[in-house]
């Protein structure tokens, strides 16, 4: 079965979750900016979500990660939950 590993950042807003992604692509330091931002748990982990199989994130996530480049950031991707910034870490 397929398993990926991915970082992400939650925010409540995607004018918050559009500054964060500008601040990411401009060089700041992704696990930096979800500890300091991230709404999740996993901030305090720099947004590492672990290693995970389809089906145990949501849809939209899911999406994302299954079918994005790894490597790249990808976002805002709205949830239940908020909007989201993911980093694919990789996929096997």
């Amino acid at each position: 079965m397929t398993k990926a590993r991915a970082r992400h950042i939650l925010v409540e807003t995607r004018k918050e979750c559009l500054e964060l992604l500008e601040r990411i692509n401009n060089g700041e330091d992704f696990a930096a900016i979800a500890g300091k931002h991230s709404k999740c748990p996993s901030g305090k982990k720099g947004g590492d979500l672990g290693e995970f199989s389809p089906g145990m994130m949501v849809k939209e996530f899911d999406k994302v990660v299954f079918s994005g480049k790894i490597g790249d950031v990808y976002g805002p991707v709205q949830t239940q939950f908020g909007f989201h910034l993911i980093e694919i870490i990789s996929r096997s």
